[in-house]
């Protein structure tokens, strides 16, 4: 049986000009000519024809095509692979453009009628967040900021007052503020600390994005920047080659606990032998393990860090003096 050109251009939805190209590129030849000069197509032809349509769907250009259904090109296998590889990524475009379609809805949708400078600034602020994180990334921030959305404007107006108190970055009052800004921050990223570092390349890149939603103003934030970089290089000089990055947030409050006993050990004259003692000092090691991850070296620099600059207990809720008694505690043999 044999197919005019016309009757398999409506059968597979393709226009009689493609088929025409095909032939005059030599991908599709019809078998035969009728007595009119029609081209005619058997079933091998139809069946090649499929094949060119499914290599075509798969994103396969047509000079490629031909060389691999006569054999000359690369194998099948090969080919598929590699347009299944191109079609994986084409589904995560369509997923990421899907998921930054959503946030914006969603970001969008907790406000009364946007004007349309909110509209403007949503989409300006989600494409700088787009130069920095993924979808789902932007997604998990701005659903982590919720649950700490209060204490962290708190913070910030804590930071202001310090400022316009004029209070120097090194102070023990800035340097208690940023040791909790750089916890909550901690607990914001959920400990991810590479995450952390985009978060600051950015807000240092894009002006744009300071002040908006919740976000510090620029002169805050340069303020801190001076801040942290002076609390890094306390850390660097106490820890030395040791990773100071906790493995692990440890709540204040539990660290709080530790400093309320020990402070009672401390007014009742309890010897740093003693049965209590011993014990709260292996809730204190415990937190700090958990803090390490294990890490033994960096337990020990934890163990000592009130030895180190004094700033660096500064806002601290386990202080100097339970520290220095804990110390004296005998560590089980």
């Amino acid at each position: 049986m044999l197919l005019q050109v016309g009757a398999l251009a409506r059968s597979t939805g393709l226009t009689v000009r493609t088929l025409h190209h095909y032939d005059e590129i030599g991908l599709l030849k019809p078998s035969a000519r009728s007595e009119s000069g029609y081209r005619m197509y058997d079933e091998a032809d139809v069946a090649r024809l499929h094949a060119i349509q499914a290599l075509r769907h798969l994103g396969l250009p047509l000079a490629e095509i031909g060389p691999l259904l006569d054999g000359r090109g690369g194998s099948p296998e090969r080919i598929l692979e590699q347009q299944m590889l191109q079609l994986d990524a084409q589904i995560r475009q369509a997923s990421e453009l899907k998921e930054r379609l959503a946030l914006l809805r969603d970001h969008l949708a907790k406000g009364m009628a946007p004007a349309m400078e909110d509209w403007v600034r949503s989409l300006s602020l989600m494409t700088t967040y787009g130069r920095y994180f993924d979808a789902r990334e932007i997604r998990d921030i701005l659903q982590s900021y919720a649950t700490i959305q209060e204490e962290w404007l708190a913070l910030q107006a804590e930071v202001q007052d310090c400022m316009d108190a004029g209070a120097a970055h090194d102070s023990e009052r800035a340097q208690a503020l940023t040791r909790r800004w750089t916890a909550l921050m901690v607990r914001w990223m959920d400990g991810d600390f590479e995450r952390m570092d985009r978060w600051g390349a950015m807000y240092r890149a894009e002006p744009s994005a300071h002040g908006i939603r919740g976000a510090p103003p620029s002169g805050m934030i340069a303020y801190m920047e001076q801040a942290i970089a002076f609390r890094v290089g306390l850390l660097q000089a106490h820890f030395g080659e040791v990773d100071f990055k906790p493995a692990r947030m440890v709540p204040d409050e539990e660290f709080a606990a530790i400093e309320k006993a020990g402070r009672k050990l401390l007014a009742q004259r309890t010897r740093p032998t003693s049965q209590p003692a011993r014990a709260l000092r292996e809730r204190w090691v415990e937190l700090l393990e958990r803090m390490a991850g294990g890490d033994a070296r960096k337990v020990g620099k934890l163990l000592t860090l009130h030895q180190a600059d004094p700033l660096l207990l500064a806002g601290a809720p386990l202080g100097r003096e339970v520290r220095d008694f804990l110390l004296q505690v005998p560590p089980p043999p």
